[in-house]
């Protein structure tokens, strides 16, 4: 009994002696911590608050993480709300998307898009699916594209090894193409045996010569890949109009310093624009010599800024030749995502893909060029209403990067920029790559695109058409400010169409 006695006062005391040695080291350290805020010159809170200044930053830090998991309802967050994000997970996972109770979305908030549902749909017999669309009818090498939903640029480097694989082995999947973002192509592109779009940044990352200029060689023999179906010149980003794309170089390893013709750790930051290209003629020139050494459609991705603009481009075609025109134009709006940009170009710059894709739509028309140009949408649209609205707006395809990343898993961390992506995503820290096993990834990628495509076909045959591209602007209404909806052939009348 005693012994047993001593034992418990032997653990007490060491227990005590322990606390008390905690107590007096965190007294130390405050005291250390005390010092140093009241020396540093950098931060006006922590010298005039020291320790307790130190919680700002904390609380700041941890403010997104509280706002995206505790107090932002469904619909309230940005870049992508809840609601967004979770139907994307579940067609990923292969879940059911249905809901119970009703909508919580709000319908009154100008410009939102509601389908004109038709008294007497097509029955279930009388559905089709789209048919596969001709891109470059005067090409070498025309692609016939199977799925009018497909993934945007997005680059490795920006993204991760297993990133780009599970993305590769999806698109294979689903049938649908992978941009390779302007990084160039690499092994884990051509691994799944999807089909590619090449597109070609204006530092020429992967077709670039020592100056920097276009590598005519490099060019034949990217092109001589039976899985590289198009090239894509990017002019312009939605998420960065003016400025080239930002890769840190902490995110430039090895491989990618070899793909991209960097040093290791070196900033990748591309030219603001093309060097060769000053005005329409020469971007159509361009354009034509990379058909001619390609023998592929080739087209260019771009943000529009004004009316004006865009009409002049068109002019050029005209008066140059309808074998001059680009194959296709992908309309970034100013709301597209990124892994870096500044605040100001992301935030301010560029024409929303809302206003946007119908100008193109309609000028492309006026200049009788409908079957020569197929327009391609991007920029924040994930979910089916989107895509919808972008087929009955006019666009033919329509393409998504980060409705793929969600696909993948992406939680919004909004960490694209650095090197500690949570998910394994976009850095190439192994630590975090593990997390992301392309074999339970790359049929999530797959599911998103099959269920996105099936839903957009549910909504078409709502609104009384057989098949998505069948799609009109008389099949949507618009809300406006007053709170009432209208229809968007009355908002963007199209020439010559109901």
């Amino acid at each position: 009994m005693e012994s047993t006695m001593e034992t418990a006062f032997d653990v007490v005391e060491f227990l005590g002696l322990t606390f008390v040695l905690i107590f007096a080291l965190l007294v130390v350290v405050v005291l250390i911590l005390f010092v140093i805020d009241r020396r540093q010159t950098e931060d006006a809170i922590r010298r005039n608050y020291p320790v307790i200044g130190r919680f700002r930053h904390l609380f700041s830090e941890l403010g997104e993480f509280f706002r995206q998991y505790f107090f932002a309802m469904d619909r309230e967050e940005l870049p992508f709300n809840r609601a967004q994000r979770e139907w994307v997970g579940r067609a990923g996972e292969g879940k059911s998307n249905t809901i119970a109770f009703g909508s919580t979305r709000n319908l009154n908030v100008p410009g939102t898009p509601i389908f004109a549902n038709d008294p007497f749909p097509p029955l279930d017999d009388e559905y089709a699916k789209s048919e596969p669309l001709l891109i470059g009818p005067t090409t070498r090498t025309p692609y016939l594209a199977p799925s009018f939903f497909n993934i945007s640029g997005m680059s490795y480097g920006a993204l991760s090894k297993p990133a780009i694989q599970a993305l590769s082995h999806g698109a294979a999947q689903a049938g649908v193409w992978l941009n390779t973002g302007e990084g160039g192509v690499s092994p884990f592109h051509y691994e799944g045996g999807c089909d590619l779009v090449y597109q070609i940044g204006t530092a020429k990352f992967g077709v670039r010569n020592a100056e920097g200029g276009l590598d005519d060689a490099k060019l034949r023999e990217i092109a001589s890949h039976d899985s590289i179906r198009m090239f894509e010149v990017k002019m312009a980003q939605g998420a960065k109009p003016g400025k080239g794309g930002i890769l840190p170089g902490e995110k430039v390893t090895e491989e990618i310093a070899k793909i991209r013709g960097l040093q290791v750790g070196q900033d990748g930051i591309s030219p603001n624009r093309h060097r060769e290209i000053d005005n329409f003629d020469h971007l159509l020139d361009f354009l034509a010599h990379i058909r001619e050494v390609t023998g592929k459609p080739v087209g260019i991705k771009t943000v529009v800024g004004a009316e004006l603009t865009v009409r002049e481009f068109f002019e050029t075609i005209a008066r140059r030749g309808v074998d001059m025109a680009p194959d296709f134009i992908t309309i970034d709006g100013g709301e597209g995502g990124t892994g870096a940009a500044p605040m100001p170009l992301m935030d301010l710059v560029g024409m929303p893909v809302r206003e946007a894709l119908p100008l193109v739509a309609d000028l492309r028309d006026e200049f009788e060029l409908h079957d020569r140009i197929r327009l391609i949408a991007s920029g924040k649209l994930v979910n089916p209403g989107d895509i919808a609205w972008a087929l009955a707006a006019g666009a033919d395809f329509v393409t998504s990067a980060r409705g793929f990343m969600f696909a993948l898993g992406c939680i919004q961390a909004l960490k694209c920029n650095k090197n500690t992506c949570p998910t394994g995503i976009t850095t190439h820290d192994p630590r975090f790559q593990k997390g992301l096993v392309v074999d339970r990834k790359a049929p999530r990628v797959a599911r998103y695109a099959k269920a996105l495509v099936k839903e957009v076909e549910v909504i078409s045959h709502s609104v009384g058409v057989s098949e998505p591209r069948k799609l009109r602007r008389r099949h949507v209404r618009l809300v406006q400010p007053n709170g009432r909806s209208v229809p968007m052939n009355e908002v963007f009348p199209r020439p010559g169409a109901m």
